[in-house]
């Protein structure tokens, strides 16, 4: 699975270092929500971002999303 940051909010603002065309695969993702979560503005999240980011959590973190 490869996810445009570009087309999810949150995760182009987590991706703020990275070309605006990037491309990350679904590992990469969650794992930029998870180590950045304290960035992700949750009540920006789009309902789009929102399945992405379910998505991501129940095939890449076994139904977890792990934040601090």
């Amino acid at each position: 699975m490869n996810v445009r940051v570009n087309q999810y909010p949150q995760l182009r603002q987590l991706c703020w270092n990275r070309p605006d065309d990037a491309v990350v695969d679904g590992e990469t993702a969650l794992a930029l929500y998870e180590r950045n979560w304290r960035f992700v503005d949750r009540d920006a999240i789009t309902p789009r971002e929102q399945k992405l980011l379910n998505r991501l959590v129940a095939v890449h973190g076994n139904g977890h999303l792990l934040t601090a």
